[in-house]
């Protein structure tokens, strides 16, 4: 039970030095504040992620081009703390997407043609469905992360934002 109690409060410790909770700093949310080409100050400020969901699905063509790097899967951390860390961040991005390949499944059980590919529009329009009440809703996220659209692979990916984490790191 106390060894629950240490990993918790660890977990939570980590958490927070990494941006998964809110920041009790201050910094403006225009793009001025930042120093770090194509990342305003906003994007690179943490986000609340516990209990916080979201349908923002980006392209993934569009995020590359953006400045995103597919996430990695792997907890290569040696330090315990930085293992929970990776291994919550890497489990919510994959529950995350077995929900939408579920969604896609039924999607395409209840299609009596062929069923086509998911361009970005489709699959925010039928799967996703932004803003309606039996739409997906992802678990959030850090600040440095994004769902993202593979629309070659048809599933959802996470990816990295290295200049937010950089971004960050200047305003510290």
């Amino acid at each position: 039970m106390m060894r629950n109690v240490i990993y918790a409060v660890s977990l939570f410790t980590l958490a927070a030095s990494l941006g998964c909770v809110p920041s009790t700093s201050t910094s403006t949310s225009d793009s001025a504040g930042s120093s770090t080409p194509g990342v305003t100050a906003e994007e690179a400020t943490p986000r609340e992620t516990v209990g916080k969901t979201t349908q923002n699905v980006l392209d993934l063509e569009q995020a590359f081009r953006d400045g995103a790097e597919l996430a990695s899967t792997k907890i290569e951390s040696k330090n315990p703390l930085m293992i929970n860390a990776e291994a919550y961040r890497t489990s919510v991005g994959k529950i995350g997407g077995m929900g939408v390949e579920h969604a896609i499944q039924l999607r395409n059980a209840q299609s009596i043609q062929d069923p086509k590919p998911l361009t970005h529009e489709v699959f925010m329009a039928e799967i996703i469905k932004k803003d309606q009440p039996d739409g997906i809703r992802l678990p959030m996220l850090p600040f440095y992360q994004e769902y993202a659209w593979d629309q070659k692979n048809q599933k959802l990916v996470v990816v990295d934002f290295p200049a937010r984490k950089a971004e960050r790191e200047k305003q510290r």
